[in-house]
């Protein structure tokens, strides 16, 4: 979308979102949104679902990691944690 789109100011305050831009976001009815004013410029952002988060925790990596009494662990069997330690 490179052309700005204009709305009006109904008497309630109410704006209505065009529909490329509900469309783009994927904004349903019952779609939360967040305001934020800055420099006199208003930015809408879409907030995540829970869906959205689910499908976020889907991509974590999950490994079991066997840590020693002395808080050792193999680097080999464990890459992705082992991967974490060293470069955060």
């Amino acid at each position: 979308m490179e052309n700005a789109l204009t709305g009006k100011v109904s008497q309630k305050g109410q704006v209505v979102i065009p529909a490329s831009i509900r469309k783009a976001l994927d904004l349903k009815r019952g779609s939360e949104v967040s305001f934020k004013l800055e420099n006199g410029a208003i930015t809408i952002k879409k907030l995540p679902t829970a869906l959205d988060w689910a499908n976020l925790v889907k991509q974590i990596p999950v490994e079991n990691v066997d840590i020693d009494e002395n808080g050792h662990y193999d680097p080999k069997k464990s890459p992705d944690f082992h991967d974490w330690m060293v470069n955060g």
